[in-house]
């Protein structure tokens, strides 16, 4: 058997037998992905990252497979902040038994905090930062408490920060 031909796909990883795959997530992104989820590495899940491989509808995207877990809704909403087109496949006994695409809620509550310094949610008082999505391609989140709207840079710089 010979080299496969250019084009041709190729098994990048192996299929795993329990877990979630998560698909279509926006190229470089997905160490986004796994920071929103709070999956460092020290938690003892098996995680495979392939980040900017070929894809006919995407030109270039990321997956991440984690071994014996799956998503919880919530997280699956998370996920939307950084990869709205991305895919959720549950997997069972290596087959799919679930497949969703990831929707973004309406309200983003504790996942980022405000990046107006003014802001109650900074003023360390027991408030959870609460926003509203203005728009979500480009990503535009607007503060409940101080109106601030919060453009997508200043969105995945605040997700790097609580790293």
């Amino acid at each position: 058997m010979g080299e496969p031909g250019p084009g041709t796909p190729t098994l990048r990883v192996a299929k795993i037998k329990e877990g979630t795959v998560i698909d279509h997530i926006t190229a470089g992104r997905a160490l986004m992905v796994l920071r929103i989820l709070g999956i460092t590495g020290r938690e003892g899940f098996v995680v495979s990252v392939v980040m900017n491989v070929p894809s006919k509808k995407m030109g270039r995207k990321d997956i991440v497979k984690i071994e014996g877990r799956e998503l919880s809704p919530e997280e699956v909403n998370k996920i939307a902040l950084v990869a709205p087109r991305a895919t959720i496949n549950i997997i069972r006994d290596y087959e799919v038994v679930e497949k969703h695409r990831v929707e973004l809620p309406k309200t983003i509550r504790n996942i980022v905090r405000c990046v107006n310094p003014a802001c109650i949610t900074n003023a360390r008082e027991p408030i959870e930062p609460l926003f509203y999505v203005v728009s979500e391609e480009p990503l535009r989140l607007k503060c409940h408490y101080c109106g601030r709207v919060m453009e997508q840079q200043d969105v995945f710089a605040c997700l790097y920060e609580e790293a």
